[in-house]
């Protein structure tokens, strides 16, 4: 059953997800190595400022995290000892190089499996002029997935109104039973008004703005796209972590956005 969850009862945004757009970026991933015109890469443990990215991850990001071959970008975590870090792994971004201001983002991706993992397919804010502020400057979670509920994927918002630290993040689910086994498309389609999210282009949540100040809805600027596997956290690792199951990889077969 489709969802509809609001911010004002009484105000749906209506738009045709399926309307034409036109595509403005995309990578298919030829070649072997990731576009540095499209990917900046993350070095590190988010340390001494933010270590474990402040969800108490346990992984390093480095170089040796990404492969690229045969069509696809894999982004894989080992139990390889970094530093005082027990695993590696990679995490992509495209800000200063691909940022968007609504539209539709897909991406077509085979996750990881096992209790520990924890892949993400997220946005954050492009912000000119001062350093961005979380959550007051929006979070856009196209899609998670923690191993421990394997094949449950998740769609979130998280704003200085809406977010997880108080138990209020916007946010739904869909089972997808194969999602370690076979490719799918995430996606989310936002705009003035609403944000969509689907799998193989069925919708599974939706959210719309009605009168939300900045607090509730920072989603009016642009955003960038980022792609990485966690190992632990306060999330993947709630349930421990199974040393049994590595590597593990989150395969990316494209990135198309549409405007």
């Amino acid at each position: 059953m489709r969802k509809l969850l609001f911010f004002v009862p009484f105000l749906l945004a209506q738009f045709d997800t399926q309307a034409p757009r036109q595509l403005v970026w995309q990578d298919e991933f030829e070649g072997n190595q990731i576009d540095d015109e499209k990917w900046t890469a993350v070095i590190g443990d988010g340390c001494p400022d933010l270590c474990g990215f402040g969800n108490e991850e346990l992984q390093y990001y480095d170089s040796t995290g990404w492969v690229v071959s045969d069509g696809r970008l894999s982004i894989v975590a080992r139990n390889v000892a970094t530093g005082d870090r027990k695993y590696t792994s990679a995490r992509l971004i495209t800000k200063g190089k691909g940022d968007w201001q609504y539209g539709r983002v897909e991406i077509r991706a085979k996750l990881p499996f096992g209790r520990g993992t924890w892949p993400a397919i997220w946005m954050l804010p492009t912000l000119a002029g001062r350093g961005m502020k979380w959550p007051l400057d929006g979070e856009i979670d196209i899609m998670e997935h923690v191993g421990y509920n394997q094949g449950m994927i998740y769609g979130t918002i998280h704003t200085d109104k809406y977010n997880h630290g108080k138990g209020t993040h916007k946010n739904d689910s869909l089972l997808v039973p194969n999602a370690h086994e076979a490719f799918h498309v995430y996606a989310v389609t936002w705009d003035h008004q609403s944000m969509v999210w689907e799998v193989d282009g069925e919708e599974y949540f939706r959210l719309a703005k009605g009168t939300e100040p900045y607090e509730g809805w920072p989603f009016d600027q642009k955003f960038h796209l980022i792609l990485n596997v966690a190992v632990g956290g306060t999330w993947g690792g709630k349930y421990g972590i199974d040393d049994t199951i590595w590597p593990q990889a989150m395969e990316v077969d494209y990135v198309r956005v549409y405007q």
